[in-house]
């Protein structure tokens, strides 16, 4: 197997996992947090939990189009990357109560944002699959 595909294998299991926990987290918040914190902060999980679901699923298509683009495969690392950043702040802010946290918050949007611009020049390459 070439580098470039255990890459874009490595980032198909790390979205794939990415995924599942996202629909743990999802389901912790409905369930676990409902009762244990304030309406506001629910929100900021939930927050979290969509991104998270959202960017794994985008990682998914950036692992299969990887096998072709050097900018997809990017974009796959940016947005697990971004996920750890913005939702595991999100989800730490909310069970740490530590506003601090929130900081930490943007640059997981920037790595989200900068993985959706990689994702478009792997077709612009040519090479998108």
């Amino acid at each position: 197997m070439t580098d470039t595909n255990q890459t874009a294998q490595r980032l198909l299991v790390l979205a794939a996992l990415s995924g599942a926990v996202a629909v743990a987290a999802g389901a912790f918040g409905a369930h676990g947090l409902r009762d244990a914190v304030a309406p506001e902060r629910l929100d900021v999980w939930r927050t979290g939990a969509t991104y998270h679901l959202a960017h794994a699923l985008a990682g998914l298509f950036a692992a299969f189009v990887g096998r072709e683009s050097r900018w997809a495969r990017r974009a796959g690392a940016l947005f697990l990357a971004g996920t750890v950043l913005f939702s595991g702040s999100l989800y730490a802010l909310v069970l740490l109560d530590a506003g601090w946290l929130g900081a930490v918050t943007p640059l997981g949007g920037v790595a989200l944002i900068a993985g959706w611009l990689s994702l478009a020049l792997s077709a612009r390459d040519g090479r998108a699959g």
